[in-house]
């Protein structure tokens, strides 16, 4: 049963960073913009660029359950700024959001804000364990160690 849930806690915290590479490929202009209005302002299709390969490259990785710390670290290196930039919910403004000039929402805004920062907390705490317990025996390291070489 733990080799089973190894596997499954590896294949959906490996899909939740492959859909942010694919979202922020397909919506590469918004994110962009996005990144611009976060305050990171320099190169930042370069950093876009740099952040969907580690995601990809990290996600992969630990899906297939291959160098795992390795791709644990490629994740956490794009997670944890992204996480305290993004949605750092403390820094809010109090009045009105620039996307909702009129409207005051920002104590709904703060507390989405809020589940998201400690969502995404959560997941970093999942790569932790995934670290330091690394894989179980559905993994392409663990095939790798038991395959024989025909013939030998």
């Amino acid at each position: 049963m733990k080799n089973f849930t190894d596997l499954l806690g590896r294949i959906f915290l490996g899909f939740i960073f492959l859909y942010e590479a694919y979202d922020s490929m397909f919506y590469f202009k918004d994110t962009t913009d996005e990144m611009i209005y976060y305050g990171l302002s320099w190169n930042t299709e370069w950093q876009l660029v740099g952040g969907i390969i580690l995601l990809m490259l990290g996600g992969i990785l630990l899906l297939i359950g291959y160098r795992v710390q390795f791709a644990v670290l490629l994740l956490l290196a794009y997670w944890i700024p992204v996480t305290f930039i993004v949605h750092s919910f403390w820094n809010d403004p109090v009045d009105c959001l620039v996307n909702y000039p009129c409207i005051d929402l920002s104590e709904n805004y703060r507390r989405i804000q809020s589940i998201l920062f400690m969502k995404n907390l959560a997941i970093i705490g999942g790569l932790l364990m995934v670290f330091s317990n690394g894989t179980q025996r559905y993994s392409v390291k663990k095939l790798f160690a038991t395959a024989r070489v025909p013939g030998t």
